[in-house]
């Protein structure tokens, strides 16, 4: 029987090749932490400024509302207006109350004008939500519990719909009446996020109409990225 003795040149040049690898895998590991790590960071830093921009911002709105007399309720951090029904509509109505309209035709011009004219929001912003919110009761009459929610579904909905065709007709600067069309969402949210008080739902807080800024995504990275595709080109 023959056997083919290996020769210590087979063995080294075996050797080099999987501590080459060794030394290649490591080496891509290591870039994979790094950049997963940069990403983190970069998306966490964007996410610090871009809270402290909407509380910069709804300061802002505040501030604007304010000086035109405008009562509204406006969360400090996320700029999120929040108006009562009982200072829109009747009770289980969706068509806007007289008192309604003369609070829109106050808010709405102030608040739509103070955003196209704050410089950091007429750059980045995206979307404008006007979303419908109804309480927990329920209607009279035998309906399901997904009758019931549908039927606040079609309320709310029907009611930041009201509140939305109301805004676009009231004197802003129709200047940003193109690009406002383009950014204002209608939504109906039911009974799906009520506000509670000692761990029991506010009736007369649930129902309301929020207003919501959406601002753009923003990644420095993927600019970044985007900027050095550009200088390839």
């Amino acid at each position: 029987m023959y056997i083919k003795k290996q020769s210590n040149n087979d063995n080294n040049e075996n050797n080099i090749f999987w501590v080459t690898m060794t030394d290649l895998m490591t080496a891509l590991v290591l870039v994979f932490i790094v950049l997963f790590f940069y990403t983190y960071m970069v998306s966490y830093n964007d996410k610090i400024e871009q809270v402290q921009e909407q509380q910069k911002v709804a300061k802002e709105l505040k501030e604007t509302l304010q000086e035109k007399k405008i009562d509204a309720q406006i969360d400090s951090i996320s700029g999120i207006v929040k108006i009562s029904d009982l200072e829109l509509f009747d009770l289980n109505s969706y068509e806007l109350s007289q008192k309604g309209k003369d609070y829109l035709s106050k808010f709405a011009p102030a608040y739509l004008d103070s955003i196209f004219t704050n410089e950091y929001l007429n750059e980045n912003i995206d979307k404008i939500i006007i979303q419908g919110h109804t309480d927990s009761q329920t209607f009279a009459g035998k309906y399901s519990a997904d009758e019931q929610y549908m039927k606040n579904m079609e309320l709310s909905l029907k009611r930041a719909y009201e509140v939305a065709n109301y805004m676009t007709n009231t004197p802003y600067n129709k200047a940003n009446g193109n690009r406002l069309r383009k950014m204002i969402v209608v939504e109906g949210a039911s009974f799906s996020n009520p506000v509670l008080t000692k761990g029991k739902e506010d009736y007369a807080k649930s129902r309301r109409v929020e207003l919501k800024i959406i601002m753009k995504e923003k990644s420095s990275f993927r600019n970044m990225l985007n900027k050095s595709d550009t200088d390839v080109q």
